[in-house]
């Protein structure tokens, strides 16, 4: 695997996390009792961006480590997949 095509698979990797992982420790205003004037009450408490970017990355650091491992080490690629052929 090409170090180009390393880093576009982590970036994609990333991004998927980085929606998964944004509502994990969300705190709304709601549910802090603190809703300030002209916001809606499901608005977050205050940011947590930096938490969300930090936790992506070390999530999105394994799960890339553990894709690494299977296509480097253990030789693991689409052709390792089973091919169904069409049945007549």
């Amino acid at each position: 695997m090409s170090w180009i095509s390393a880093v576009a698979i982590y970036f994609i990797i990333w991004w998927v996390v980085l929606f998964v992982a944004l509502p994990f420790g969300l705190q709304t205003q709601d549910e802090d009792h603190d809703v300030t004037l002209g916001t809606v009450p499901s608005a977050p408490r205050g940011p947590h961006v930096a938490r969300a970017l930090l936790r992506t990355t070390i999530v999105s650091a394994l799960i890339f480590a553990l894709f690494y491992v299977a296509v480097v080490v253990f030789d693991f690629g689409l052709d390792s997949l089973p091919r169904i052929a069409p049945t007549r």
